[in-house]
């Protein structure tokens, strides 16, 4: 734009000193014809000038914007995190629907503060003060999607504390990215590990049992250990209960109760959503389910083939467990829809092995984008169809009883 308005310059210029100059030539060009010229080409210069200088301000606009949202986009939380996260959803609201959608950075785009993921106002933060003298923290990775995070985060809480209403419930959320997002997005704060820990000491908390709603002893709930093990001397009793799969166990072929009521809940939940009366009726009709869990590099990564071989104990031959890192690697998307092809099956329905349906099931499962699991899944062109059922594993009243079961014998330790 700025090469045309300049040139458009030129040309008024040459224009003028040409047609001037010709003095009583043989030229037809009245003086009133050059004026206009001039004068028209000197609007349209001014015009692109101004557009140029429009397109500039919203970019700017929009940049200022991405880089508040890179800036929250990080792992650690410091004193500044809360005028951060205010600062960036201003500077979002201060923007015309045309700016929005110029939003780009390294980890920021319109859909940050755009996209629409439910009413975060029924959601419980569960940050409150009075807590007692025992408390059940439940500690979540978290997901910003707010529907998932009232279905499948709260509804765990919510059956935890049912069960034990002599105990207080509160949330803490690993993932500091997540919590910042909401924060500023939704106006939720949503405590981290060391502020939920550190707001069970200054309430003079004396027994305190941890919940991970993880899915396996992975990474995360490594970390969450390390960070507990910071506060232990500071409570009478600190108690860590199971997260949903239970022990990892030594090799893939080693299974437990957990993963057998996981399996078998998770199955039926599926068969039940995809109108069969039964797994055999979706076998018969060519129909495979693939469940996609994270994936992880981390040791515990065999407790997704133990899932597998869990299936297959129970005699589940259509369903596959796939994962999104590909690790391990017989659960990438291209080793599975493989598997699922080689077999013969002719239609696919694909879930969440997962707490929440966050980004992962939206986006890299069930997104639009050519590399979501959908998408390659349809790509392949060895199905008729491929479907998706966006459900968390937090939302299963029977997986939430799992949970339930796991405080009580970290409570009856």
């Amino acid at each position: 734009m700025k090469k045309r308005a300049v040139a458009l310059l030129m040309a008024a210029l040459i224009g003028t000193v040409g047609m001037t100059g010709c003095g009583n030539s043989q030229t037809e060009t009245t003086k009133d014809t050059v004026e206009e010229t001039v004068k028209q080409n000197a609007t349209e210069a001014e015009e692109a000038l101004a557009e140029t200088e429009t397109e500039d301000a919203d970019q700017a606009a929009a940049d200022k914007v991405a880089s508040l949202i890179d800036a929250i986009y990080v792992q650690e939380r410091t004193d500044d995190t809360d005028a951060q996260c205010e600062e960036a959803k201003a500077a979002w609201d201060a923007l015309t629907d045309a700016q929005k959608e110029l939003v780009e950075g390294e980890n920021a785009d319109p859909d940050y503060f755009g996209r629409d993921t439910g009413d975060a106002s029924l959601d419980d933060p569960r940050n409150q003060d009075e807590i007692g003298d025992n408390e059940i923290l439940v500690v979540s990775f978290g997901t910003s999607f707010n529907d998932s995070r009232v279905a499948d985060v709260k509804g765990i809480e919510d059956a935890i504390q049912e069960a034990f209403p002599d105990w207080s419930v509160r949330r803490a959320f690993t993932a500091q990215i997540i919590i910042n997002h909401v924060q500023a997005r939704d106006g939720e704060k949503i405590d981290n590990v060391d502020q939920a820990l550190d707001r069970a000491v200054s309430n003079g908390v004396k027994n305190l049992v941890i919940q991970p709603t993880h899915l396996m002893h992975g990474a995360e709930y490594d970390e969450l250990m390390e960070t507990v093990d910071n506060y232990k001397d500071k409570f009478e009793t600190v108690k860590i209960a199971e997260p949903l799969l239970g022990e990892v166990g030594s090799d893939a072929t080693v299974i437990n109760d957990d993963k057998k009521a996981v399996a078998e809940t998770l199955t039926a939940e599926a068969v039940k959503d995809s109108g069969y009366d039964s797994l055999d009726a979706a076998k018969e009709d060519k129909t495979a389910y693939v469940f996609m869990g994270h994936g992880t590099a981390h040791v515990a990564k065999v407790s997704y083939s133990q899932m597998q071989s869990q299936m297959k104990e129970l005699g589940y031959d259509n369903v596959f467990i796939g994962t999104v890192e590909g690790e391990p690697e017989d659960t990438a998307c291209e080793a599975v829809i493989k598997a699922a092809a080689d077999a013969g099956y002719t239609k696919i329905v694909l879930r969440p092995l997962m707490v929440v349906a966050g980004d992962h099931a939206n986006n890299d499962m069930a997104g639009e984008d050519d590399d979501s699991w959908v998408s390659m899944f349809k790509a392949s062109g060895n199905f008729e169809s491929v479907d998706t059922q966006i459900h968390g594993l937090g939302s299963v009243d029977a997986i939430q009883q799992i949970y339930v079961q796991h405080t009580t014998n970290a409570i009856n330790e």
